[in-house]
């Protein structure tokens, strides 16, 4: 879908930029908004790209650089860190090996953290895409990367 297209969906109004920037990101390959994209959005709707960036920028789930096909989002919360949410980080690091921040070699995974998904109560938790896993091991996080690659 073009951006204008998917304009005309939720309609030129500022109150419906979160939308229209989800929609745009999804439909990216990359994962991310594209400045081309972003130019020809500002235009369209009358609104300053500097706003749009702004806006795209304060939100964790948007990204203006390039990601992989699956957004790995840790939890860094106080129940998540407790409960050992730095041994996921380092097992995910050491399944994927990439660092926090990063994308695999293969584009296939990005790794990020953010800063509670509002699973407390199966801590440690981390959301792939739009799954979250909770009460999270060393051992089952690998394996829920191993079912993801395996799918793939």
């Amino acid at each position: 879908m073009t951006v204008s297209e998917i304009i005309k969906k939720h309609g030129n109004e500022r109150e419906n930029l979160l939308a229209i920037l989800h929609q745009i990101q999804a439909g990216n390959d990359d994962n991310s908004l594209h400045k081309d994209q972003l130019q020809q959005l500002a235009e369209i709707m009358d609104i300053p790209v500097a706003d749009i960036v702004s806006t795209a920028s304060f939100y964790t789930m948007f990204s203006l650089k390039p990601r992989g096909k699956h957004i790995i989002r840790l939890c860094e919360s106080p129940p998540c860190y407790i409960m050992g949410e730095e041994n996921i980080l380092t097992a995910l690091e050491n399944c994927l090996k990439i660092k926090l921040g990063e994308t695999t070699a293969d584009k296939m995974f990005t790794l990020e953290t953010t800063s509670c998904l509002g699973a407390c109560g199966v801590a440690p938790v981390m959301m792939i895409d739009d799954t979250v896993y909770g009460e999270l091991t060393e051992e089952k996080t690998v394996a829920v990367i191993k079912s993801i690659v395996d799918k793939e």
